[in-house]
């Protein structure tokens, strides 16, 4: 009867520690709310204005700029206890220049940067959030900081990590692992994104979605003032992934979603020009986070003090609370969408 007991006390305490663990992986959990919490305006700020100093000299791909951006990302990584892909053996994914001469340029050697947050359930099935760490460099002088395009990307994505990594520290670590993947030579042809998709650190077959942020830091003139941001592709290639960001917007930030880019009409077909086409085209589902056109764009007046940094707050956290629930829902989202645009 002792032993009936014990094992009737040990299966209530399971059950109880199951549904607590449950609670906690919910938006209302204090799991959830404390790693979102942890994406705040300051940290974004500081390394944004840090990403888009003058010193990295509008981080063109390949250029001594770019490198310095990318070590002090990595700076970060590590002082947060975030590693790298162990068969990477570093955070850098080398993309050489041969990889790179679509478009008849010649550009440098230049790393993709990649840091990782195993899952403690499926390890093998990954979640990417992705920005790209290049911008234009320098013209006649000037400098092009990219504070939108794409520091606050980069930045975003930075914070995400930490706020997953924080999480982890208090048994609260993703059940699926969580690739932060920067890219380089976007600005150039999405090359670094193409290089990834062609030479994967992790088999795409594995690869359940991929979250990319490209400038969320600013208003484009047709939604001056608002609280939005643009949302593209996300009902491609999966009837799940727009329904769980709705989702998650509705029980978090409550931003206008505006789908006007999902158009195939739209001139500016913008599905095709972010990093998350070269994981659409090999049929991942992707959603694209962005703000649109805007006066600053590609201009050296893209500068940090120029960010909306409330807005970029809230962004960043949105596609937080998006990755989460890619992260820690029973099953993995289904692809019932084609690639056919």
């Amino acid at each position: 009867m002792k032993n009936i007991k014990l094992y009737g006390f040990l299966m209530g305490a399971a059950l109880v520690t199951s549904c607590a663990s449950t609670k906690n992986f919910s938006y209302e959990g204090k799991g959830f709310k404390d790693a979102y919490n942890s994406i705040t305006l300051e940290e974004l700020k500081t390394n944004l204005y840090i990403i888009a100093d003058d010193k990295m000299e509008g981080r063109d791909t390949g250029s001594a700029g770019q490198k310095k951006a990318g070590e002090y990302m990595i700076e970060q990584y590590k002082k947060n206890g975030i590693g790298f892909p162990a068969s990477l053996g570093s955070y850098y994914q080398k993309v050489p220049s041969e990889a790179m001469k679509k478009y008849g340029e010649t550009l440098p050697d230049s790393e993709n940067i990649l840091a990782f947050i195993e899952g403690s359930e499926k390890p093998d099935e990954i979640i990417v959030v992705s920005a790209h760490y290049d911008h234009v460099g320098m013209k006649k002088g000037e400098i092009y900081n990219g504070a939108d395009d794409d520091g606050s990307g980069t930045v975003a994505v930075m914070e995400i990590a930490q706020a997953f990594q924080e999480a982890k520290k208090k048994g609260y670590g993703p059940k699926r692992s969580i690739l932060f993947l920067h890219v380089t030579g976007e600005e150039h042809g999405l090359f670094g994104s193409e290089y990834y998709s062609d030479h994967p650190v992790f088999p795409l077959v594995n690869t359940v979605a991929d979250l990319n942020i490209d400038m969320i830091g600013r208003d484009d003139p047709e939604n001056r003032g608002k609280q939005y941001v643009y949302v593209i592709g996300s009902e491609m290639l999966s009837s799940e992934l727009k329904k769980i960001n709705v989702a998650a917007n509705d029980k978090t930030v409550k931003l206008e979603l505006n789908y006007k880019y999902d158009d195939p009409k739209d001139p500016q077909r913008l599905y095709y020009r972010s990093d998350h086409y070269n994981f659409a085209k090999h049929n991942i589902p992707v959603a694209f986070f962005f703000d649109g056109i805007h006066e600053d764009y590609h201009k050296p007046t893209d500068t940090p003090d120029r960010i909306d940094y409330p807005l970029l707050q809230k962004r960043a956290q949105l596609v937080f609370t998006t990755a989460w629930e890619l992260a820690n829902r029973p099953d993995r989202i289904v692809v019932d969408g084609k690639n056919d645009r």
